[in-house]
């Protein structure tokens, strides 16, 4: 009976300690040590919000040029000013944290980018397979100078996650074109939503870079 009476006890004993609040901590060590998420900040919201909102009007408006441009429509050159302005826009978003010659280089590069994007397509619609060979080893080289770029002004932005980024655009791109060529439109309509998801991951991937880079100008 003694015996017994012990281990009541003891078992007693072992029961109160496991419910006891510090020994609960003890146990939970993924919630004890768990380090806290920063708080996003209004602005930092609004920042992602607007670098989203910067490229997804890249693959909407180079989407409506290859529409115009495959069709030979009269607001092709109007299309174009627009398409261009958003590089431009793009340029102006990086400023305040690169500077006035940062800004100006990437939207010249950018610009470069939507140049031979509209070559690649005037040779593919023209079945000219030279040019559009040749054209192309400029469109990929171009997004081969971006990525350094962009590599090289922010250390949160690899070169070869923006060179992979770059590359799968342009693919997507030329899936807008070949497909709309080939009057494949579901083929063309799959191929500028998968364009403008992918965007907006890469718009995520620069947005959260500079926030990284300059915490101190989103609190």
């Amino acid at each position: 009976m003694r015996r017994l009476f012990l281990k009541l006890t003891l078992l007693a004993t072992v029961l109160a300690w496991s419910f006891a609040p510090g020994a609960v901590k003890a146990a939970d060590q993924s919630v004890q040590f768990r380090t806290p998420s920063p708080a996003l900040t209004q602005s930092m919201v609004k920042f992602q919000g607007d670098m989203r909102r910067l490229w997804q009007d890249h693959v909407y408006w180079t989407s409506t040029y290859i529409v115009s441009a495959l069709a030979g429509l009269p607001d092709q050159q109007t299309v174009l000013d627009r398409l261009l302005r958003n590089q431009d826009d793009i340029g102006n978003a990086i400023k305040p944290y690169y500077g006035e010659a940062a800004g100006n280089k990437l939207a010249q590069l950018l610009r470069e980018h939507i140049v031979l994007a509209g070559k690649v397509v005037d040779a593919a619609k023209a079945g000219n397979q030279a040019d559009l060979e040749r054209f192309n080893k400029e469109w990929y080289r171009n997004a081969n100078d971006i990525a350094i770029f962009l590599s090289k002004a922010n250390p949160n932005w690899s070169y070869q996650v923006i060179k992979d980024m770059m590359d799968r655009h342009l693919q997507f791109v030329t899936a807008a074109a070949t497909t709309r060529l080939k009057k494949d439109w579901p083929g063309y309509v799959e191929a500028v939503d998968n364009g403008e998801s992918h965007m907006i991951h890469f718009a995520d991937i620069l947005s959260s870079g500079i926030i990284k880079q300059f915490p101190g100008k989103f609190r």
